[in-house]
């Protein structure tokens, strides 16, 4: 049974890809690191010496740390985090307990290269609809929740990927696109290996909704109709991402916890 201050891998499986989850912390040693590198997703990898240079990013929110097994390091660090005001937990188990669980993990190796505030960066189209609000969300959920995503002209895309080191998404003939009938969902959950039963009924509306394929899942049409109602809205690209990481939180929320669940009116007599 968990502590007061370290936290089950269930309940962290919970937590993950939602906006409450907590900053992760990969304290794992280069060795353990080696021998598996992946990470548990949004998680970041931060030497355990240097642990409190997170501090002043952190805005308040609180931390869960995890190291090999949940053991000496991950207990330390979490410990000097907590003497310098931070909420700061242990992941239970840790890494092994994670991994043992069978839950998603990021393939670190899949990563862009960081810039110098420790950010991915990521740049497509602008006058964004589906895909382009869909990856960003996954990126900022499940990858890196500090990524920055660029939105230009899209016959400026790849200059400006190379000018700002940034990496380049949903255009043709990139890594991160569309292939064949999926879209660029679909490769960066397959390529970054974060599949779970979720995100898998996720990205079947994203497809449907992005490819016009609405027989797909029938709430393609839901997506679409809500993507471009949202495009109508907003005229800033950033700001239409805002909104639209609502929008896929829902949507996640629902493929996650409320599939089997319907509504009708009027309510039956047997509901409570």
């Amino acid at each position: 049974m968990a502590s007061y201050n370290e936290i089950p891998v269930s309940a962290l499986a919970r937590l993950a890809g939602t906006p409450d989850c907590p900053v992760l912390l990969d304290v794992r040693i280069d060795e353990d690191f080696d021998d598996d590198p992946r990470l548990i997703p949004s998680a970041v990898r931060q030497p355990f010496q240097d642990v409190l240079d997170v501090v002043s990013d952190l805005g308040g929110r609180p931390v869960i740390v995890y190291c090999q097994k949940g053991l000496k390091i991950s207990q330390g660090a979490a410990a000097i985090l907590r003497s310098a005001g931070v909420k700061a937990k242990v992941l239970e188990g840790g890494h092994f307990a994670w991994r043992d669980a069978e839950y998603p993990m990021v393939l670190a190796e899949k990563l862009p290269q960081r810039d110098a505030n420790g950010r991915t960066v990521w740049v497509t189209r602008h006058r964004r609809k589906i895909d382009r609000i869909a990856c960003p969300w996954l990126i900022r959920r499940f990858v890196d929740p500090k990524a920055q995503i660029l939105f230009v002209a899209a016959s400026q895309v790849m200059d400006v990927a190379n000018r700002f080191n940034a990496t380049p998404f949903d255009i043709e003939g990139v890594y991160w696109s569309h292939r064949g009938e999926t879209c660029t969902f679909d490769t960066m959950i397959e390529e970054f290996g974060i599949r779970n039963e979720a995100l898998a009924r996720l990205a079947l509306i994203v497809r449907g909704a992005d490819t016009n394929r609405h027989d797909l899942a029938p709430e393609a049409a839901g997506l679409l109709a809500a993507s471009l109602g949202l495009s109508r809205i907003y005229r800033v690209d950033l700001e239409q991402l805002e909104a639209g990481m609502m929008l896929y939180d829902a949507f996640y929320r629902w493929a996650r916890d409320a599939t089997q669940e319907g509504h009708d009116w009027p309510a039956s007599s047997t509901k409570s």
